[in-house]
């Protein structure tokens, strides 16, 4: 089989995403199997080398055709205006939210099209991106949009490593970025039932030959019965249900503080959680740089770190790079996956 060839975004100049992905660049893991282009700024991405320690030749191209890559050669696809790299580290500027949006841009477009079988996304910078008048609450509400679709959702997927063994751990989540005030809203039996059947085909296509999915409550203590809350009865409950008439493997509605726990130690292949913070603290807490953010319902692969901008941390030079491998080596499985015609709707329509 052919390598796989991927696009990697830059993500905002501001943050870590031009110095992790210089980082990794040197890695042979990085290459194996995969043919790669960064889009972004070659500037930014010449001195984000620098910063690291050099060795690597940044080479500007402007076509797929001249993507050769290498550890020692790292093809960088100019896109947006130049003034990106006049973006001081750690600063929400308009200008580094427009540099992450085109970058963006340009490898959805690629991908759209064929061209390339991936993308591997840098962390942008929500507000920077806001302020450059794009009104999307991140990367995975941007792609869907730009890709035609109208439901996505997200899966934090942890390889196996360490404690996490089989498959891995996936987490889907049944609503995303959006004010837990709304979370209530925009619950419903179809959609906890959708991301049940996401769960588990993913995590087939990661390995796990009959996964185990367990769905999470939502009210303290699974609601105990309706005196916290009645959704685990009228909504969770009934997916669960219909899940397992189609034949799956499932349990569920249960409260999330035991049920990672059991994920953990290897009782479950994918966990579908409710909102964004109850699946995104828990596998965090087993693997933040390892974690990687798998879009499902594109109908193209796109992977990125679990990670954010880290401001706090951005252009210093030591800012940890395991996330870029680790969402490389994910991205390279899912679009191998695709090209042998072994990923059909796996990552396709989330409902």
């Amino acid at each position: 089989m052919d390598d796989v060839f991927l696009a990697m975004t830059m993500g905002d100049p501001a943050g870590i995403g031009p110095e992790t992905i210089a980082s990794a660049w040197a890695a042979p893991r990085l290459h194996k199997g995969r043919r790669l282009v960064v889009l972004g700024r070659p500037e930014t991405m010449s001195a984000a080398v620098e910063l690291v320690g050099g060795g690597i030749d940044v080479v500007e191209i402007a076509s797929c055709h001249e993507a050769e890559s290498s550890p020692a050669r790292m093809p960088c696809w100019a896109v947006g205006s130049s003034e990106a790299a006049l973006v001081q580290p750690a600063t929400i500027d308009p200008r580094g939210g427009q540099a992450a949006y085109d970058a963006l841009a340009k490898a959805a477009e690629l991908a759209m099209s064929g061209k390339i079988d991936g993308i591997v996304t840098a962390p942008l910078h929500k507000t920077a991106l806001a302020r450059a008048g794009f009104d999307y609450p991140g990367h995975t509400e941007l792609l869907a949009d730009m890709c035609g679709v109208k439901e996505v959702a997200m899966m934090l997927y942890l390889p196996p490593e360490g404690k996490i063994r089989g498959a891995g751990l996936g987490v889907v989540h049944v609503t995303l970025h959006t004010a837990l005030r709304d979370v209530f809203d925009q619950l419903s039996t179809e959609k906890i039932l959708a991301c049940s059947k996401l769960a588990r085909r993913v995590m087939n296509q990661l390995g796990a030959t009959q996964p185990r999915i367990a769905v999470a409550a939502l009210n303290p203590h699974g609601g105990e019965n309706g005196l916290f809350g009645r959704e685990e009865e009228q909504l969770i409950a009934p997916a669960v249900e219909a899940f397992r008439g189609e034949g799956a493997i499932v349990e569920g509605p249960l409260p999330c503080d035991t049920l990672m726990v059991r994920a953990a130690a290897g009782e479950f292949d994918g966990v579908v959680a409710m909102y964004h913070d109850q699946g995104h603290i828990a596998l965090k807490l087993l693997g933040m740089h390892t974690a990687v953010n798998i879009t499902l319902g594109l109908p193209i692969v796109r992977t990125s770190v679990a990670h954010g901008t880290a401001f706090d941390l951005a252009w210093q030079g030591d800012a940890e790079f395991s996330g870029v491998l680790a969402a490389t080596d994910v991205a390279a499985r899912l679009a191998a996956a695709r090209k042998n015609g072994c990923l059909s709707s796996e990552l396709d329509a989330a409902t």
